[in-house]
C-alpha cells in the first residue's frame, strides 16, 4: 500500500473511531495488566465479568497476591485456562512487589519478564497505560494489516514492524484500537463487510467487490450489520 493510500486508510478509521479505548474494563495499569493476562483466548465481555467481582475485593499486587492461587481461582474459573492464569497472576505480582515496589514496570523487558506476559500483552499496557506508541498484534490485526495490504507479514512481529515502519506517527498512539476495532467489527475473518467499510477505497482485498456487491442485496429477513459506534471499546 502506497503512503498516500496509508494516509486514506488511517485517516478514515480515526475519523469513524475518534475516541477508540480499551474493552477491558480498569482504573489502574494493574488491573490492565490483570485483565490482559486473563483475557489470553478468552473474550474482553467473559474477562470483564470476572474483574467486576474480583477487584472490588482485590486490585493490587498486595491484595490479589494474599488471595492465593486457589482464592484467586475462585472469581475468574468462568475464564478459559483459568487455573494456568491465577498462578500466573499470583506469581506476577508477587514479582510486583518483590521487584518494582508493587507498581507496573514501564519497560517491556520487564514486563516479558513476568509470567503470563508476551509482546502482545507488553505492548498493550505500554500502549494503553502509558501512552507509548506501540502496536499490540492479535489475530484481529494480523488479519487486516495482511488482507488490506496495510502491512503484510508472516508472523505478528513481522506485521508489528512493518506497522511501525509505515503507520504515520500522528496515528500510532491509536493504530492498534482501529485496526483491532475494524477487525473485530468489519474486516471480519469469514465474512468481511465489505459494503459497510470505511477504509473501502484505499484497501488491497482482491475478493472486496465481489463481496461487497453480495452484502448489497442481504437475502430476505437477513439483519443489516449495525454501524460502529463513535468511540467504540476495544
Amino acid at each position: 500500500m502506497s503512503p498516500e493510500k496509508i494516509e486514506v486508510f488511517y485517516r478514515a478509521l480515526a475519523k469513524a473511531m475518534p475516541e477508540p479505548k480499551s474493552e477491558l474494563e480498569h482504573t489502574t495499569p494493574y488491573e490492565l495488566l490483570v485483565a490482559v493476562v486473563l483475557s489470553a483466548q478468552a473474550t474482553d465481555k467473559g474477562v470483564n465479568i470476572a474483574t467486576r467481582k474480583l477487584f472490588p475485593i482485590a486490585n493490587t499486587p498486595a491484595k490479589i497476591a494474599a488471595l492465593g492461587v486457589e482464592g484467586l481461582e475462585e472469581y475468574i474459573r468462568t475464564i478459559g485456562l483459568y487455573r494456568g492464569k491465577a498462578k500466573n497472576v499470583i506469581a506476577l505480582s508477587q514479582i510486583l512487589l518483590d521487584q518494582h515496589g508493587g507498581e507496573v514496570p514501564r519497560t517491556r523487558e520487564a514486563l516479558e519478564a513476568l509470567p503470563g506476559v508476551g509482546r502482545k500483552t507488553a505492548n498493550v499496557v505500554l500502549n494503553v497505560a502509558f501512552g507509548e506508541l506501540t502496536i499490540a498484534v492479535d489475530t484481529h490485526v494480523f488479519r487486516v494489516a495482511n488482507r488490506t495490504g496495510l502491512a503484510p507479514g508472516k508472523d505478528p512481529l513481522a506485521v508489528e514492524t512493518h506497522l511501525l515502519k509505515v503507520t504515520p506517527k500522528k496515528y500510532l498512539q491509536n493504530a492498534h484500537h482501529y485496526l483491532i476495532l475494524h477487525g473485530r467489527y468489519t474486516c471480519l475473518a469469514k465474512k468481511p463487510l465489505c459494503a459497510k467499510c470505511p477504509v473501502y477505497e484505499p484497501c488491497g482485498f482482491k475478493e472486496k467487490g465481489k463481496i461487497a456487491k453480495g452484502e448489497a442485496k442481504p437475502a430476505k429477513g437477513a439483519k443489516k450489520p449495525s454501524k460502529l459506534p463513535k468511540g467504540r471499546r476495544v
